[in-house]
C-alpha cells in the first residue's frame, strides 16, 4: 500500500513539472507601449501609428489576427512568426476624418493565449494646427509642407500613380500655391485653390508613366513658389523620383527557371537591403562591393543610378556572365552628405526577372 502511494505521489510531481514545463515553453507578446498618445492631428490628414513589441517567450509568436475598433482604422502586421527574444511592429493608420477627440483600440490576436491583448491610441483630430512642426517639418517661411521629398516606386509602364502632400498656410492672407518647373510627366492639383488663413491644403500630384524618360530612376525638381515673383532655390525645392521597371509578364517558366540572378556581396557577407558606412573625420569614404550572378544567363545590369548628390557609384562590368562577379565601387562625401534631404541610397535596374530593381541603402555611422 505504501509503494502504490509513494508512485502516485512521483506519478503527481512529475506531471506537474511536465505542465510547468509545458506552460514555460510558449511565447509571450509584450508591448513596448500599449497606449500612444498621438496629441493634436489635422483633420482628414491620416495618422500613423506604431506599436512596437517583443517576443519574451521561449517559442516563435505567431500574430493571426488584429481587429481595430472601426473602420476609419487600417492595420498591418507582421505574418511571419517573430522568433523568441526578437521584435516586432504593428502600424495602424487612422483616417482622421472626425472631429473632437478619439480613443481607438485594437484587438490582437496570437498564440501566445486565447484572449486577445489591447493596443490604444488616443488624441484629438483638430481642423486647424496649433503645433506645425510634428506633421509640417519642412519651414519655408510663410508656410510649412509634410514633406519636400517625393517618391513613385515599382512603377510598370501604363501605371498612372497618385501622391499627395500637405501645406499649412501661416500667413494672415490667403495662398494660392504653384509648383514651377513641372515636366510633362507630371499633373498636379492643389485643394483647394486657394488656402485659407491658418488652414491645411494638399496638393496631389499624379504620373503618367507612360511619358518617363527611361526604366530606372527618373528624378526631378519641382519649386513651391511661396509668393508672387518667386525664384527658384534649396529652400524651395521638392525632389520627385519615380523608379519605373521593365516588364517581364511574357517569360515562359523554363526562361524564368534560367534567367540571371543577382546577388549583392560586402566580402563573403550577401547583403539585405544595407549596409554601412563608418565616415569618422574623413571628407570621403569608398567601400568595394560584388555584384554577382547565380543565375543561368547573362547578368544585364542597366541602371546604376543614386538618389542624392553625396554619393557616386561605378560597376566594373555591366554584362556579367553566369557565376561570375562584377565590382561595385561606392563613394560618400561627408560635405554633400549634411545638405541632402534623403538618405543616401543605390538602386540597380537589371534583367533579373525576381529582382529587377535592387535597392541598397546606407548607414552612415
Amino acid at each position: 500500500m505504501y509503494i502504490c502511494n509513494v508512485e502516485k505521489r512521483i506519478f503527481t510531481v512529475s506531471l506537474l513539472l511536465v505542465m510547468a514545463a509545458s506552460l514555460l515553453a510558449q511565447p509571450r507578446f509584450v508591448p513596448d507601449a500599449p497606449v500612444v498618445k498621438t496629441g493634436d492631428i489635422v483633420w482628414q490628414n491620416p495618422k500613423t501609428v506604431l506599436f512596437t513589441f517583443s517576443n519574451r517567450g521561449t517559442e516563435p509568436l505567431q500574430i493571426t489576427e488584429v481587429h481595430p475598433s472601426c473602420g476609419c482604422i487600417s492595420v498591418t502586421y507582421p505574418e511571419a512568426p517573430v522568433p523568441a527574444g526578437q521584435s516586432g511592429m504593428i502600424t495602424a493608420t487612422y483616417d482622421a476624418g472626425m472631429l473632437g477627440t478619439f480613443y481607438r483600440e485594437l484587438a490582437v490576436y496570437t498564440n501566445a493565449q486565447p484572449l486577445p491583448i489591447y493596443l490604444s491610441f488616443q488624441g484629438r483630430v483638430v481642423e486647424t494646427p496649433l503645433d506645425y512642426e510634428g506633421d509640417f517639418p519642412i519651414d519655408l517661411g510663410n508656410v510649412r509642407l509634410s514633406k519636400n521629398y517625393i517618391e513613385f516606386n515599382d512603377v510598370n509602364k501604363g501605371d498612372k500613380p497618385v501622391t499627395e502632400l500637405q501645406i499649412v498656410n501661416l500667413e494672415h492672407t490667403p495662398y494660392t500655391p504653384q509648383l514651377m518647373h513641372l515636366p510633362n510627366y507630371l499633373s498636379v492639383e492643389y485643394l483647394p485653390a486657394e488656402v485659407q488663413p491658418g488652414r491645411v491644403g494638399k496638393i496631389r500630384l499624379t504620373l503618367d508613366s507612360d511619358r518617363l524618360f527611361m526604366n530606372g530612376l527618373n528624378q526631378t525638381s519641382l519649386y513651391l513658389s511661396r509668393y508672387m515673383g518667386d525664384k527658384i532655390g534649396d529652400q524651395n525645392e521638392i525632389v520627385v523620383s519615380a523608379v519605373l521597371l521593365p516588364a517581364f509578364r511574357n517569360l515562359t517558366a523554363e526562361e524564368m527557371n534560367r534567367a540571371p540572378r543577382i546577388v549583392l556581396m560586402d566580402g563573403d557577407k550577401m547583403i539585405e537591403g544595407e549596409t554601412t558606412f563608418v565616415m569618422g573625420g574623413k571628407k570621403k569614404v569608398t567601400k568595394v562591393l560584388h555584384v554577382t550572378n547565380i543565375g543561368e544567363e547573362t547578368l544585364t545590369v542597366s541602371g546604376v543610378q543614386v538618389f542624392n548628390r553625396a554619393m557616386s557609384v561605378s560597376l566594373g562590368e555591366r554584362n556579367i556572365k553566369p557565376h561570375a562577379t562584377a565590382k561595385l565601387k561606392i563613394t560618400l562625401d561627408a560635405k554633400e552628405l549634411a545638405k541632402a534631404k534623403n538618405g543616401p541610397r543605390l538602386l540597380l535596374i537589371c534583367n533579373d526577372p525576381r529582382h529587377a530593381k535592387t535597392e541598397l541603402y546606407i548607414n552612415v555611422e
